[in-house]
């Protein structure tokens, strides 16, 4: 079977990657490195002039080394495979997956701590982990997370320039207005209209990410009770962390759903720095603007059909499969729907990535957690289906370089079946997540004093000119 070929395929690319010494160190290292220091902000400022160093010997001693050829094929195929940016919080391997500060997602589901024993990784862990290098302790976890709660407080006009929409506006729009509706709060803009000095740069972009972070799970739930649940908030609850206070905002109490939202919080943080959201928000941030400014360009770009969408889209065609078929499609059934989708011009949502080449590991964690808490579930055994039948079609059109299932392909059926059954607001949640990746580079932008982006662009007319040479 597709699906047990592939994921005995990925148990061996993890296995070997955890016997490599390489990997071993560097695991060993963040483990000893652990500081019992609980303040996020002194460990980055210990942490800032070494890196800072290693950029300037990096810079002076390998500045003009070559990294690869730009074909004419980059230069119109949306940059694919073109390495020319900076991101140090994640690494995107094409065979493995994601790595956040070089730990796979199965390791951080091991090594960061948890709400509950044997329980999905915090995502506050994953936070001080992305800034940091190292993995925190449950006590730094907590006060992080007792941080964040004290910055949660959104000003009264965040609500009312939310409300002057149109209760029908799309709650990507909603959530990208409200965030800019904090921007007025910007402890960077302040901080550099009164005259700054460079070198200080990350001081207020710590402060504004740190508070953007901790409010945006606030804004997004004042949208859904917005828009689904008659305008009924519910305010945060002190005792919890943030991906179960996120969920108890929203208005689900289940500890699954809780646990849930833990791992989808920390899953969809980051996925290095080429993907349309981190790029944007790395672009716009590169022109000095605040990270409030930088979030909310980053929402936009996260919100278009091909980038975060792509998990609203993925529900409502699985339920397309279902209304037609019934939930007991047999294969033969659902290979013909997946052709006639193919044929229509479509494509299967959630299937191919832009880098990976082998079955998202965000897909198989997300997998894992439906086996342990709904494998009876009608939808997630049509996911589990899907995975048999679409990536040997794709395979057959010729025409894919990835055929295997995305992030994308599983969420939804898990929120799905603990009742946010609302597929509009998916991207929402996407973003409240991706805050925390976006936000944790920036502040290492500003600490090393990352430059403005600006690539060379070119007509055809040039390229036409430069390939006749």
């Amino acid at each position: 079977m597709v699906f047990h070929k592939s994921v005995s395929l990925l148990s061996k690319l993890r296995s070997r990657a955890v016997l490599q010494p390489g990997l071993h160190n560097s695991v060993r290292w963040l483990q000893v490195q652990t500081s019992s220091d609980v303040d996020l902000h002194s460990q980055l400022k210990e942490l800032i002039p070494e890196q800072q160093e290693r950029l300037k010997k990096l810079k002076s001693e390998h500045g003009k080394v070559q990294l690869g050829n730009i074909t004419v094929d980059m230069v119109l195929g949306g940059m694919r495979g073109m390495t020319g940016l900076l991101w140090e919080t994640s690494l995107l391997d094409p065979e493995e997956g994601i790595r956040f500060r070089g730990l796979s997602i199965p390791e951080c589901q091991k090594l960061l701590p948890a709400a509950q024993s044997g329980g999905e990784p915090l995502p506050e862990g994953l936070l001080w982990l992305l800034l940091t290098g190292k993995v925190p302790t449950k006590e730094q976890v907590d006060s992080l997370s007792k941080e964040l709660r004290s910055r949660a407080k959104v000003p009264d006009h965040v609500y009312k320039t939310i409300d002057a929409l149109p209760i029908t506006a799309h709650p990507m729009t909603q959530f990208a207005t409200g965030v800019m509706a904090l921007q007025v709060q910007s402890e960077f803009q302040k901080a550099y209209e009164k005259g700054i000095h460079k070198s200080k740069y990350w001081e207020p972009t710590y402060e504004d990410s740190l508070s953007l972070i901790a409010q945006v799970p606030v804004v997004a739930a004042y949208v859904y009770r917005r828009m689904y649940k008659s305008g009924q908030v519910i305010p945060m609850d002190d005792s919890l962390d943030y991906g179960a206070n996120f969920a108890h905002m929203l208005g689900f109490g289940d500890p699954a759903m809780q646990e849930l939202m833990r791992l989808y919080v920390t899953i969809h943080s980051d996925h290095e720095g080429g993907n349309v959201s981190a790029h944007t928000g790395h672009l716009v941030a590169s022109a000095l603007s605040d990270p409030y400014l930088s979030f909310a360009a980053a929402l936009n770009g996260l919100a278009g059909p091909l980038h975060g969408l792509a998990n609203q889209e993925v529900l409502l065609w699985i339920k397309s499969v279902v209304a037609e078929c019934g939930e007991n499609v047999s294969k033969e059934n659902l290979k013909d729907y997946v052709w006639k989708t193919l044929n229509s011009g479509k494509v299967v949502p959630g299937y191919g990535h832009g880098v990976l080449r082998q079955t998202d590991p965000r897909y198989t964690c997300q997998r894992e957690f439906a086996l342990k808490h709904l494998p009876d579930d009608p939808l997630f055994k049509m996911v589990s289906s899907l995975y048999e039948v679409v990536p040997p079609i794709l395979l057959e059109l010729g025409k894919v370089k990835n055929p295997w299932p995305n992030v994308d392909a599983h969420s939804g059926v898990l929120l799905n079946h603990y009742g946010l059954t609302e597929a509009r607001y998916y991207t929402v949640l996407f973003g409240v997540s991706r805050a925390i990746g976006i936000c944790a580079q920036l502040i290492w932008d500003r600490a090393l004093g990352l430059p403005l982006e600006r690539p060379k662009s070119v007509t055809m007319e040039w390229l036409e000119n430069y390939c006749k040479k």
